[in-house]
């Protein structure tokens, strides 16, 4: 099966308690057994600050009732764009978008399910950047971003528990 067939809904902040048990149990599934390391148990903690962020956005895709996969983020405050310090130039056009999830059901992978829901979590936005961290010990992951015209700026550890990531900027639309 591709990703052809999904039904990939749009959710904002008003949408957060309906859909947040679905977003938790697809990153549990996602995360595999890495789901019990200390700082991915902090996952729904995340959950509910993106979700009240203004311009939350998230997409779920779903096969029939079923779903498998989701991708959210929010618009970055202007002017307070932390991806700022990893740039030599800050670009003329610089209103970000902030993508902090994306994750699919590891039945579902490698059929187009991210490219979908990143692509569908993107259509239409104002914001002229997309920022992103991914993991540096996950490369396969950085390379699908790169694809889609990330470019790794910068290497950060968020949170003291955190793993380091990979800082990747795009402009958007992606390729």
């Amino acid at each position: 099966m591709s990703a052809a067939g999904l039904d990939i809904r749009h959710f904002g902040t008003e949408n957060l308690a309906e859909i947040r048990q679905t977003i938790i149990d697809l990153h549990a599934a996602a995360a595999g057994p890495d789901r019990d390391d200390d700082f991915k148990k902090k996952f729904p903690w995340f959950v509910d600050h993106w979700g009240g962020k203004e311009g939350y956005a998230c997409v779920i895709a779903y096969d029939g009732d079923e779903s498998v996969g989701f991708a959210y983020g929010a618009p970055s405050d202007e002017g307070r764009e932390w991806w700022r310090e990893y740039v030599e130039e800050v670009p003329e056009k610089h209103r970000t978008f902030a993508f902090s999830e994306l994750a699919v059901h590891p039945s579902r992978r490698k059929q187009g399910v991210s490219d979908a829901l990143t692509r569908a979590l993107f259509e239409n936005r104002l914001e002229d950047l997309v920022v992103l961290l991914v993991d540096v010990t996950h490369p396969r992951v950085q390379s699908l971003y790169e694809e889609w015209g990330f470019r790794k700026v910068g290497e950060r550890r968020p949170f003291p528990d955190s793993p380091v990531y990979a800082v990747m900027l795009a402009q958007l639309p992606l390729n």
